[in-house]
């Protein structure tokens, strides 16, 4: 039954015709059988009916399944309850649903941030056209009067995950209000969960995504570098989630007991891995640099002229440094004085 929704469907409308054939007869007979007996009858029915989709449901890993699901047992609650029959108990069982539709929720964004990450060039976006730019900024909350003003052809900051990562996060959203259609929730109710499904999905399922890409062997600095800066940028998108979640529930962020979304410390965590991945990256540049490089330790005085292994590191380090051009002053600054040290 848990494969298709067919199966659901079937089993649901047996319930029903049952029912409503008992009902009918309970109307339009005199004696055949009575309202004590259908309640029981009912009773028994409801709490098997709730071990069976409890047992089958279990087993969907199919998102789409699970709401298509909840929206059958919805049609199948208020039907049943047209005909006088208590059905509350489907609804707290839908609740419990609701969590499994979270889990499989989670594991098909892990493999979408997946994709994005596993694709993405690390390189910033170009764009040639005030067209290309605004189809940019519309997809991202992004805003630089500097960048604004320079002319075609120039760049974003950051790369193509920024702006797919950010939309999936919100497509995210949008399939857990799904889910809370119909089932006579409050705002207030439909708001916390979507806040904690969502941070669910930064501090668990997008934060591992980072973390993975970040501790590749075969991660270079360029790419370590632009992780940081889009971290960045996406810890500052934060707000305009928040924003996005209060405007589709209508339950403002300062009214108590919100939850606040947890992006800023995914990102941040994020941001720091790198920054750690890149201070080994660059000692690790820098041993192979003095272990394959062959040179007179010995060398007497040279005078005016600097030796080779100085001219060398020196033009290793500014080749190296030159990496770090696009990224904020203040990281740009901390990497430099740690190399220093």
């Amino acid at each position: 039954m848990h494969e298709t929704l067919d199966g659901y469907r079937k089993y649901f409308n047996q319930i029903v015709g049952f029912f409503v054939v008992e009902d009918h007869i309970l109307h339009t007979t005199q004696g055949l059988v009575n309202r004590a007996y259908i309640d029981e009858l009912w009773e028994m029915a409801l709490s098997k009916t709730i071990a069976a989709l409890r047992t089958h449901s279990s087993y969907c890993s199919d998102p789409n399944l699970v709401l298509d699901l909840k929206n059958l047992i919805v049609l199948f609650a208020d039907t049943l309850q047209v005909y006088g029959f208590p059905v509350n108990q489907l609804f707290d069982m839908l609740l419990e649903i609701r969590d499994q539709y979270s889990e499989t929720l989670l594991k098909k964004w892990a493999g979408i941030f997946r994709n994005i990450l596993d694709s993405d060039n690390y390189s910033p976006i170009p764009v040639t056209s005030e067209e290309m730019y605004k189809k940019v900024v519309g997809k991202f909350p992004f805003q630089d009067i500097e960048l604004e003003k320079q002319p075609f052809p120039k760049k974003f900051p950051f790369s193509e995950f920024v702006p797919k990562v950010y939309n999936q996060i919100k497509e995210f959203i949008y399939a857990c209000l799904k889910f809370s259609e119909d089932l006579h929730l409050s705002s207030t109710e439909v708001d916390d969960m979507i806040r904690k499904s969502t941070n669910l999905l930064l501090t668990r399922t997008l934060s591992n995504s980072l973390q993975n890409v970040i501790k590749r062997k075969n991660i270079g600095l360029t790419e370590l570098v632009q992780i940081i800066i889009n971290t960045t940028h996406l810890e500052k998108s934060c707000k305009y989630l928040e924003e996005f979640i209060t405007n589709i529930t209508n339950v403002l962020p300062e009214t108590v007991h919100t939850t606040k979304l947890y992006g800023t410390t995914t990102f941040k965590d994020a941001r720091h891995a790198a920054e750690e991945e890149i201070y080994t990256n660059l000692n690790q540049k820098i041993d192979q640099f003095l272990q394959l490089a062959d040179y007179d330790w010995m060398t007497g005085d040279l005078g005016n002229k600097a030796s080779d292994y100085l001219v060398d590191l020196i033009a290793f380090l500014r080749s190296t440094f030159a990496v770090f051009t696009h990224l904020p002053t203040t990281y740009s600054k901390t990497l430099k004085q740690d190399l220093r040290c």
